[in-house]
């Protein structure tokens, strides 16, 4: 009996995979050692192989279509439900083979090296964006305890690190050595992110996708750079409203008995897109009210009748449909004219 389909329960040592022939019939189920596993594969002519997405599932996805196999990155919350029982590899790697089989099943887009390559910077930036979150908040939080108080932000660290400096303030010796040691790690992560901040505005002005991305108000180099790198190809997804829906921008939905009861927002998919997508709008919204809004305009309209915060997560839900428009057809954003 020849294998047609294949769910691959991914490890760091051992490896589940459980085989299956053109009836469904079980043909092979197995534990491999890492090194095995190309070798095994390697053998079986051309199949179906289902994987959980997860950390290094685009790597061994790469390293199947290498070899011939036809490779579906899925969910895990997907899979979730044909675990029939209990808690196993071998339980696991059954049901991803069954759900490799489903017709409506929803994939991942496989990444290559170079797409994986151009989120590192993006994972490096927030990484160091929380340790600068950690040192300030470590600072305002000990200094409390000497009568120093500072509102919170970024922005008012300059009159902590003056605080601290001032041989004046009633600070013991002891305590001001550690506090210098604390700000001159701020400086190296403030220095750092500053790189970091370059090396993505550089991106940003060399790639002509994100440069069309930041025609539309609220997508800055940050957020431009970002999707090109983050978000899979424009045709995975049917219409703007499932890209939005992909990133967790629409509102969830527990309807039952024909009435229809809409949530709040269900925070699913890629969350660094959704939070930029989300700062974004907020800028332009804290714009429309200091400035005010284009009158007739959706925002105008938004504002005049919605709290500011639903307003602003609707804007980043019609940004996200305005950017899967943008990258779908490959055009430049054109502003809405004003309703009369």
């Amino acid at each position: 009996m020849e294998i047609t389909t294949v769910g691959l329960d991914l490890a760091k040592r051992v490896f589940q995979v459980h085989g299956v022939d053109a009836t469904g019939g079980v043909v092979v189920r197995k534990a491999l050692r890492r090194a095995q596993v190309l070798p095994f594969f390697g053998k079986l002519p051309p199949c179906l192989v289902g994987i959980e997405a997860c950390g290094t599932s685009h790597h061994w996805a790469r390293e199947l279509i290498r070899l011939g196999h036809e490779v579906r990155l899925m969910p895990p919350a997907y899979v979730k439900p044909y675990v029939k029982r209990g808690k196993t590899d071998a339980a696991d790697a059954e049901a991803i083979c069954e759900a490799a089989q489903r017709p409506n099943m929803r994939y991942v887009a496989v990444k290559d090296e170079e797409q994986q390559a151009r989120t590192v910077v993006f994972r490096a930036r927030d990484l160091l964006v929380q340790q600068r979150t950690q040192v300030i908040n470590a600072l305002r939080g000990h200094l409390t305890e000497y009568g120093c108080i500072v509102p919170k932000g970024p922005a008012r660290v300059a009159r902590l690190i003056v605080w601290i400096e001032d041989p004046a303030s009633q600070l013991p010796e002891s305590a001001r050595a550690v506090f210098k040691v604390l700000i001159d790690s701020l400086k190296v992560v403030d220095t750092q992110i500053a790189g970091l901040d370059a090396e993505i505005a550089r991106r940003s002005r060399e790639d002509p996708v994100a440069r069309r991305l930041m025609t539309i108000p609220g997508i800055g180099p940050i957020t431009a750079t970002a999707i090109t790198a983050l978000a899979p190809p424009p045709e995975t997804f049917r219409k703007g409203r499932d890209f939005a829906a992909w990133l967790g921008l629409t509102p969830l939905q527990k309807s039952t008995g024909g009435k229809q009861r809409l949530g709040a927002i269900s925070k699913m998919g890629e969350r660094t897109l959704r939070r930029l997508l989300i700062i974004g709008s907020s800028a332009v919204v804290h714009q429309a009210c200091k400035r005010g809004a284009p009158a007739g305009s959706w925002l105008a309209q938004m504002l005049a009748r919605k709290p500011r915060m639903l307003v602003t997560v609707a804007l980043a839900n019609k940004i996200a449909r305005v950017v899967w428009a943008l990258l779908a057809k490959g055009e430049v954003y054109r502003a809405p004219v004003a309703a009369a």
